[in-house]
């Protein structure tokens, strides 16, 4: 419930994700009285609540009983795991209501208003709130930042009953462990869900309209996760025609080419993405103009076409990722504060699939370097050249830099392995530096780890890494 009805708001924030709640957390310390505005009890968007928490929570519990039983491969042997779902649930749950919570408390901490409801623009200085008590009301504001995020895309031809056939949400909530399950897209959501049920025990099958996972990233980093990929069908090139519930079991029309077939399953996840809720808050209402992508349009320090009315995360374009809202979420707050240099100048934003193994990448691909007239070198060390990935048993992983001839700048990088996610930082911030593969090849790295593949990998570049003869 608002302290005051009637007060003007220094600064509402319609949307508690990650980009939400870090723009109001980094306001209030800042100074500005600010009101946050979202229909969860407490702040964490869809993120915590609905995306990648319980989504990593639950591939950490995969991950783990896929592990135990690899380790047969080095003498170790354990009995087939029993599941649990309810159990796994329940921890799942708990995961997100513990942080969940302390983001309530964080947010009362710094005097942050929260407001249980949602808002929409009546112009560019008022917004109707509907708190989820019922309560509607109008308040006036000096400045609006939206956070409004992004839903699960959802095929024209397919009617998600919430039963038998998914979204990421009902995936999520794991009621059940099918015996088989397609999943309707080959990128991160489908890979992340897909290898969940996969490792817990479910036949998975996946369909994608493209000719391989994961379109957009670098082929040779795909090919790591392809060598372990948990599926058992995999349909490329493949348009999904027909879904429909018969009986217990749902059929599905599958179409490559001019060929059809049919398949049966037990439960169906469309996981074709996410796109983006632009239009959730009535922006237009207060001149906020959208592009023909269907994304808020923003100026680098996250201002829209209205002066005091901002926008970030999921809204304004690609990549939807929660880091990169997050960012831009203390960027709008402090412009909007005044602070001076306060702009949205990121070079690179870190790209992780939480498969296993894991796959990451920043900066120039190799796909985008191969399409440019730029000068650089790729260098690629094989974790098979890695005593640390011998031991651990993941000597299948590759770390790539892509490297600027003449320079010596770093401009891209990815890795594919165990923990990849945790070694792709040092790339990001080589690239936001301005890092030579010199600078990264002298800089010590402990031993044994992976992350001296990072070093040997700019060691690749000058020809001379110790644990590889580069011909």
């Amino acid at each position: 419930m608002a302290d005051s009805k009637k007060d003007k708001k220094e600064l509402i924030v319609i949307g508690a994700g990650p980009g939400g709640y870090a723009a109001a957390f980094r306001a209030a310390d800042l100074g500005i009285k600010t009101t946050l505005i979202d229909p969860e009890a407490n702040p964490g968007g869809v993120c915590l609540y609905r995306g990648c928490i319980p989504s990593k929570a639950l591939l950490h519990v995969a991950k783990v009983k896929k592990e135990a039983l690899e380790l047969s491969n080095f003498g170790v042997s354990f009995e087939e795991p029993e599941i649990d779902v309810k159990k796994i649930g329940k921890w799942k749950d708990g995961v997100v209501q513990k942080l969940t919570g302390g983001l309530g408390q964080l947010s009362k901490a710094r005097k942050v208003e929260f407001i249980q409801g949602k808002a929409f623009f009546k112009d560019d200085k008022t917004v109707e709130v509907e708190e989820n008590s019922g309560d509607s009301y109008e308040l006036e504001f000096e400045n609006a930042i939206i956070a409004t995020g992004s839903s699960p895309t959802e095929l024209p031809n397919i009617e998600v009953d919430h039963e038998k056939i998914w979204n990421s949400k009902d995936a999520l909530d794991i009621k059940e462990i099918p015996k088989k399950l397609l999943v309707i897209g080959g990128g991160y959501i489908g890979l992340e869900l897909g290898s969940v049920y996969a490792n817990l025990g479910s036949e998975v099958s996946i369909a994608e309209m493209t000719s391989g996972f994961l379109p957009g990233a670098d082929r040779d980093l795909v090919k790591v996760f392809e060598k372990e990929q948990p599926f058992k069908n995999l349909y490329f090139d493949t348009k999904v025609e027909k879904v429909e519930v018969k009986k217990k079991k749902v059929e599905v029309v599958l179409k490559s080419g001019e060929k059809e077939q049919k398949k049966k399953f037990d439960r169906v996840l469309v996981a074709i993405g996410r796109q983006p809720n632009t239009k959730a808050s009535k922006p237009q209402n207060a001149g906020v103009e959208i592009g023909e992508d269907g994304f808020i349009k923003v100026f680098s320090n996250r201002k829209t076409s209205a002066n005091n009315i901002y926008a970030i995360g999921d809204i304004t374009g690609q990549p939807m990722l929660a880091h990169k809202a997050s960012h831009e979420g203390r960027v709008a707050a402090e412009v909007i504060k005044g602070e001076k240099g306060s702009t949205y100048d990121a070079k690179v934003i870190p790209a992780i699939v939480f498969t296993d193994p894991e796959i990451a990448w920043c900066g120039l691909t190799e796909q985008e370097l191969n399409s440019s007239n730029i000068d650089a070198k790729v260098v690629k060390f094989p974790w098979s050249a890695s005593g640390r990935a011998k031991a651990l048993g993941t000597d299948n992983g590759l770390t790539k830099l892509i490297v600027e001839k003449e320079t010596e700048i770093i401009l891209g990088g990815g890795v594919a392995g165990k923990n990849a996610g945790s070694l792709i930082p040092e790339i990001a911030l080589a690239i936001e530096m301005g890092t030579t593969a010199r600078d990264l090849a002298l800089t010590i790295h402990p031993h044994p780890t992976l992350s001296e593949t990072l070093m040997e990998s700019a060691e690749l570049f000058y020809g001379s890494p110790t644990h590889i003869v580069d011909k």
